[in-house]
């Protein structure tokens, strides 16, 4: 028999994001006793703050800062994965990042695809929270990243992604797996078929919905206008 499951929103939160009911389809991981099924994609505290997710992946294209980091946690409700580099940044630099993410709060650290696995290696021994690995290519050796620490791997293949998933899955069948959903309900739900735990949603920015609201309110006037 389907639950009912009573909501309530109210009335300044009721346009609030939601991600997409379809992710609630995969099995999600339990981290620490939480079970994660979606995350977002996000360093905006005003989205972070206005968001259903279980989770915050916290990436973003510059050196990761321990400020920036100490700011989501704070004004997050859920739990938090930090990156902690792997392009620029990488080496000792990450591992220390690393160190002061877990004592911070964050319930992970993301790592991205050019990371060495030495520096994943030394990750491993200084935190107690799961070490995140990103995969961007079905020809990255995936097999060395586990073997060198990451828990649970962070697939971001683009269109891609399902295959990637798929694969990883056949040759590990037991790895929790963390991959983008895509722009839609059929992306996503290929991408939990292909055997993803838990599935990456990447919300519209701060600017697009504020232009939504902006042209809602353009449109109201001018409609008060016309009955005048």
């Amino acid at each position: 028999m389907q639950k009912v499951v009573p909501t309530y929103s109210g009335t300044l939160r009721s346009h609030s994001l939601e991600v997409p009911d379809c992710i609630a389809e995969c099995s999600g991981i339990r981290i620490f006793g939480r079970r994660i099924k979606s995350l977002v994609f996000s360093t905006d505290v005003a989205i972070i703050k206005n968001v259903n997710a279980d989770a915050i992946i916290a990436v973003y294209p510059f050196t990761p800062q321990p400020s920036i980091a100490q700011a989501i946690i704070n004004v997050s409700d859920v739990p938090v994965l930090v990156g902690v580099g792997g392009g620029m940044t990488n080496g000792p630099r990450s591992v220390r990042l690393a160190a002061y993410a877990e004592h911070q709060g964050a319930f992970g650290v993301v790592v991205n695809a050019p990371i060495t696995d030495q520096t994943i290696f030394q990750i491993k021994a200084v935190v107690d929270i799961p070490v995140i690995a990103t995969i961007v290519s079905a020809r990255m050796d995936v097999a060395k990243r586990i073997a060198c620490g990451a828990d649970i791997l962070n697939v971001s293949g683009a269109a891609e992604t399902p295959a990637i998933v798929r694969q990883i899955r056949e040759k590990f069948p037991d790895i929790p797996i963390i991959a983008t959903g895509g722009p839609s309900d059929a992306t996503i739900l290929e991408t939990i078929q292909a055997g993803a735990n838990a599935i990456t949603y990447t919300p519209p920015t701060n600017g697009e919905l504020f232009a939504a609201s902006m042209r809602r309110y353009r449109s109201t006037y001018a409609e008060e206008e016309e009955t005048k």
